[in-house]
């Protein structure tokens, strides 16, 4: 959908004006700004639609107007009182009557450093479809290193497809170029997987793929230079901070950063950015039963960042992640386990950036170990029992 107009309307608390269409070329939102101007306009609110907000919302912060950026899920009309005109007459009577509650709209800096953030992470995306795609090319030519190296993106990967892009293609020398795997080597298996049948249109096929992945891999740096850029001068602190809590690095620390902003006043309790990032369940109750527990819509941005650091942290050695992430998944799925990891690491991210404060893990209760292997000895007989009366009922 191509948004082609602005429909604009003011209103003084007793008369609404004539509600005036703009276009949305440059041109004329610098029109349309100089027009609220000089009808002494200075609070402004706008309907949140898609990205078209964006370049209204800089321009006419530009010219100095007090701004609020509005969910069109919470201004809804009655159906069959819907239209363009009216959307704005009752946007302007809601900011009059100081009913609006405006989205959060992140300063300039931090918007840069989202562009730049997003970016990373779809490229890593095009990345692993690029490993994928080769790999597939090596399955027609009958080499299946995949059956036998830990992950495709490793470096002995990419030196076997460079060596059959340069035209190598004697199993021999091909097994050379893997580091270690020393199992597979004695046994001859990582020789038999890297025989195969080379022709020179997969070898054309591997050059081409190779190319784009270079060109991402040089991409995901330079986005990677522009975020070190950018938090090295605002956000320093910030990012020392984050990675003090387990299973954060860089990458993700920055990423946190740039999708919450890193100011946490912004954000009332840490519930209030739970639900934000929608980590949390949703109230849905009728007549005293539960509908639906799923989780809300939120910044799936943050969300997907804060899923790769619980796998991290969850496996951590000694950690209250891991002892959690163990007790939460002998009672439901890993899945949802994982989300409540997720969405204690962004209460205790909260906490860090709100008070500037390291990460203390003697602060987070740790369950005893040797309690927590009781507990799971009598979760596990407990479920014996249980299956052997089903199956004598039975």
């Amino acid at each position: 959908m191509f948004i082609r107009s602005i429909f604009c309307a003011i209103y003084n608390g007793e008369d609404y004006s004539q509600v005036k269409e703009f276009s949305t070329m440059t041109p004329n939102i610098y029109s349309m700004g100089e027009y609220l101007q000089s009808e002494d306009v200075e609070e402004v609110a706008l309907e949140s639609t898609g990205i078209y907000w964006i370049a209204v919302w800089d321009m006419l912060y530009g010219m100095g107007f007090k701004l609020t950026l509005v969910n069109p899920y919470f201004i809804k009309q009655m159906p069959g009182r819907k239209s363009d005109v009216k959307d704005a007459q009752w946007i302007a009577t809601l900011l009059h009557k100081g009913m609006l509650r405006g989205s959060f709209v992140p300063p300039p800096v931090i918007r840069e450093l989202r562009i730049y953030s997003r970016k990373q992470g779809k490229l890593k995306q095009q990345v692993t479809r690029v490993l994928t795609a080769m790999d597939d090319i090596l399955i027609k030519c009958g080499i299946r290193a995949s059956s036998c190296l830990s992950s495709i993106s490793t470096k002995s990967f990419m030196c076997i497809v460079e060596a059959l892009i340069a035209g190598w293609s004697d199993p021999g020398y091909l097994t050379s170029l893997v580091y270690g795997n020393r199992k597979n080597k004695q046994s001859g298996k990582l020789k038999e997987a890297l025989t195969g049948n080379v022709k020179a249109h997969h070898r054309q096929e591997l050059s081409w793929i190779k190319q784009e992945y270079d060109m991402y891999q040089m991409q995901i740096s330079e986005c990677l230079s522009q975020m070190c850029r950018i938090c090295d001068e605002h956000f320093s602190v910030m990012v020392k901070l984050l990675q003090t809590i387990p299973g954060i690095s860089q990458i993700a620390a920055m990423t946190i950063i740039a999708e919450t902003g890193g100011d946490m006043s912004v954000f009332e309790s840490s519930d209030k950015i739970v639900g934000w990032a929608g980590l949390r369940p949703r109230n849905d109750e009728s007549a005293g039963k539960y509908k639906s527990t799923a989780t809300t819509k939120g910044n799936k941005y943050l969300r997907s960042i804060l899923v790769q650091v619980s796998w991290a942290a969850s496996r951590m050695k000694g950690s209250f992640f891991k002892e959690k992430f163990q007790h939460l998944a002998m009672r439901k799925p890993r899945k949802k386990a994982l989300i409540a990891i997720a969405r204690k690491l962004l209460v205790i991210i909260w906490n860090v950036l709100k008070y500037a404060e390291e990460y203390n893990p003697k602060l987070v209760p740790v369950q005893d170990p040797v309690k927590m292997k009781a507990r799971m000895a009598y979760h596990k007989k407990e479920y014996e029992k249980a299956a052997n009366l089903l199956n004598i009922t039975g």
